[in-house]
């Protein structure tokens, strides 16, 4: 009996760690609505500071068994990649002073080409062919997205900050994949949180802001995001040990799908080009799962 050929590998393989950040990116893309209503009583850097610090403190609470590991790797990795996330949310959350949670959404996905891109310049990976055509699709659809508002070639002050906020969000994933081999994301996850939420606490006075008053809409809002902060970065570190930085990005822009989700259940119709672009970032995450069919050698065939 000749033995039975090898099966080949499905078209479409999700590993359980990209299964992870897609569920966290449904989580991600909620937290748009959440922060624009959260604005209306709490300026920006008050507001990520008190949710990262609330997601920090919750993170020593659940981890503090292996905090006594900390080494100075794991602080000096922790504490860069808070400062990323302290600018990206930072400069998000201003935005979102101005912007609709769903422009906010799509402009901040923008990060989605500048990822490679980074990664290329700074750490010398070129991305593959797959990973290149997602993030082609993922790219119009989110010009599709953008488009239905995009009036003029001049971007509003909030527009701005929300576009360099993307390119502190770039950083941090790259931050991340860098170090996710090196230290342990348990630790290296409290210590991001709390430096990114100390951090935006001490440019307060830089920035000319001052502690908003009391309103349980930007407590609960700043708990709750803090607890979803934990579940996120926690799981965006195991799970990057094994997807690369380019896959990630693929699956992080389903964001601004979920997104524009929310906002229309919250009142938000987006127009068919929006949606439109909305189901091209979804065919750019298929895309770059996608796996090429790999050509037998002559001996493997005649064996």
């Amino acid at each position: 009996m000749q033995p039975s050929a090898p099966s080949s590998p499905p078209l479409f393989s999700l590993s359980r760690q990209e299964l992870a950040l897609i569920g966290v990116t449904m989580i991600w893309g909620t937290t748009f609505l959440v922060v624009h209503l959260a604005m209306r009583h709490s300026g920006p850097l008050f507001f990520v500071g008190v949710r990262f610090v609330a997601a920090g403190l919750l993170s020593m609470l659940v981890f503090r068994r292996v905090l006594k590991g900390l080494t100075r790797q794991e602080l000096w990795a922790g504490t860069a990649i808070g400062a990323s996330i302290c600018v990206g949310y930072g400069l998000q959350t201003y935005g979102l002073q101005t912007l609709s949670s769903s422009k906010s959404a799509f402009i901040t996905a923008m990060y989605v080409p500048l990822v490679p891109l980074l990664q290329w310049l700074l750490l010398r990976r070129p991305p593959g062919l797959m990973s290149l055509l997602g993030i082609a699709f993922a790219f119009a659809g989110l010009l599709l997205l953008a488009g239905p508002e995009a009036g003029s070639l001049t971007l509003s002050p909030g527009e701005w900050a929300t576009l360099l906020g993307a390119l502190a969000i770039a950083a941090e994933i790259i931050l991340i994949s860098h170090f996710a081999h090196k230290v342990d994301t348990r630790r290296v996850t409290v210590v991001q949180l709390l430096a990114a939420g100390l951090l935006s606490l001490l440019c307060m006075p830089i920035a000319g802001e001052s502690v908003p008053a009391f309103s349980w809409v930007w407590v609960l809002a700043a708990l709750g995001l803090g607890v979803a902060s934990v579940l996120i970065q926690l799981t965006m570190n195991w799970a990057q040990r094994a997807v690369s930085p380019t896959r990630a990005t693929v699956i992080y822009a389903s964001e601004p799908v979920w997104g524009g989700i929310v906002g229309r259940i919250a009142g938000d119709r987006l127009p068919a080009a929006a949606l439109l672009g909305g189901a091209l970032i979804v065919v750019g995450v298929l895309v770059s799962e996608m796996r090429l069919p790999t050509r037998k050698r002559p001996a493997q065939a005649s064996a």
